[in-house]
């Protein structure tokens, strides 16, 4: 090689060598690093085997208590990241995201609090509620019958609500397929993902507030009349009081199993929500019902690989955040 091809190979190779280091360090610097397999094997070594036994003893007292965290998950990774911020109440300024229409029948945060307590005795403040939150929705999964997660650790915890946010984030129960597709698809999940992941409908109740627009003045034709019938003894009123816990169960046969009777239902007519019944009909997304309604192993696996996406949508890392000693309040300086 020449002399002069020399120098400007050796001066290239310094210039990328220089870019490279800078990139580098402005990455750590602003203190984000990805999430990691087993990331409290040093600092809390018991720290998933601790959510494991506390989410296990909870659910055997309330089951109800397992389809919570997988609202809580859902409720927090779809906005802005996946980082507690679902958990704070109104405090110092906060504006808690609970008050938001979107989150209209969410309940027992209590048990989130006793699974920060124990894990606050074994090693405190190592362990982020965000992670809690990520971690009990995936044991609850599986005390419901659903596939077990591989999860990565890691993230930090939020030191601000996003209640501005919820609304534009989160599908509300009549929204239209294209918007529920669309706003699924903005943070990573396909439209196979969605639908594998609505399939959480499979477990719990919808609130009657939710579903009596389908039932009054008159019935919707899609849904099947039978299950109308039903529906309405068990809302017999347009206009139920938001304050009683009016509602019926989405899974009349399994409802506290993560199954494909869902879609079963939806093929049958009997979705309950607006959401539930476009699934069946939108050419995006009817194969994937139908297939799924076919094979629950091909759910589960559809479901696992939803969860997964939703649980690392935007982590804080690193140095962002928090870990907060209460996962209701940020820590006070």
């Amino acid at each position: 090689m020449a002399n002069n091809d020399m120098k400007i190979f050796h001066s290239s190779s310094t210039f990328f060598t220089f870019l490279f280091l800078l990139l580098l360090s402005l990455f750590f610097s602003s203190g984000r690093c990805d999430l990691q397999s087993n990331y409290y094997s040093e600092s809390c070594p018991r720290a998933e085997e601790i959510i494991k036994e506390q989410v296990t003893q909870i659910f055997h007292k309330q089951y109800h208590t397992a389809i919570s965290w997988l609202r809580n998950i859902f409720h927090d990774c779809m906005v802005e990241s996946c980082d507690a911020s679902v958990l704070l109440d109104n405090k110092d300024g906060i504006e808690s995201e609970k008050n938001s229409p979107r989150s209209f029948g969410m309940r027992n945060f209590g048990p989130i609090d006793r699974i920060k307590e124990a894990l606050e005795k074994e090693c405190p403040q190592t362990v982020s509620c965000a992670d809690i939150v990520a971690l009990s929705a995936r044991e609850g999964t599986v005390l419901l019958g659903g596939p077990y997660v591989e999860m990565k650790t890691g993230r930090r915890d939020s030191k601000v609500s996003f209640l501005d946010q919820v609304e534009s984030s989160i599908p509300n129960f009549n929204d239209s397929m294209p918007v529920v597709l669309s706003r699924f698809n903005s943070v990573g999940l396909d439209d196979e993902a969605t639908v594998a992941l609505l399939g959480a409908h499979s477990v719990g109740r919808v609130h009657c507030l939710n579903i009596v627009g389908r039932l009054y003045p008159t019935v919707d034709p899609t849904l099947n009349p039978t299950r109308a019938a039903y529906l309405k003894k068990r809302c017999p009123t347009p206009e139920p009081d938001p304050k009683k816990v009016q509602y019926s169960r989405t899974d009349l046969l399994t409802p506290a199993v993560l199954d494909n009777l869902y879609y079963k239902n939806i093929l049958r007519g009997e979705g309950l929500l607006t959401i539930d019944a476009e699934l069946a009909t939108d050419n995006r997304t009817a194969a994937f019902v139908e297939k799924m309604a076919a094979d629950n192993d091909y759910f589960h696996q559809q479901f696992a690989r939803a969860l997964l996406i939703l649980s690392e949508i935007n982590p804080l890392t690193g140095h962002q955040g928090e870990i907060r000693k209460k996962c209701r309040f940020v820590n006070q300086d």
